[in-house]
């Protein structure tokens, strides 16, 4: 039986190889913040490259079926907003971010859906 983070973690290993054979490069796996003094902390899952440059921050979310919604409705609005805190910290290393986009890739079962641009940082 493996445990939450044993599946979490298979998860993100399955959802990066999808995605390097589409063509992103990974450029950091499992990016941290701390939380600040108006927002919780948040975590990225996967930092991702396009051939165009354009940096994609991956969350990836696992769910044996579709019951409650699935996967992708996983994503709520506080876990957007703590994605959003954390990528916005990770681009102040850039003195001229890149342009970025926010994908979640949803594994219901055996079934792997990557959602492009699935939301914004609005």
């Amino acid at each position: 039986m493996l445990t939450t983070k044993a599946r979490g973690d298979e998860g993100e290993d399955r959802a990066l190889a999808h995605l390097q054979r589409a063509g992103l490069k990974l450029v950091e796996r499992n990016y941290r913040v701390a939380a600040g003094p108006r927002a919780r902390g948040g975590e990225i899952d996967l930092v991702l490259r396009e051939r165009d440059g354009t940096l994609v921050f991956v969350e990836v979310r696992r769910r044996g079926d579709t019951r409650h919604g699935g996967a992708a409705f996983s994503v709520s609005a506080a876990k957007r907003q703590r994605l959003v805190y954390a990528a916005r910290h990770y681009l102040t290393r850039y003195a001229s971010p890149p342009p970025c986009r926010f994908d979640v890739v949803a594994i219901d079962g055996e079934r792997l859906e990557w959602l492009r641009a699935a939301f914004d940082a609005g």
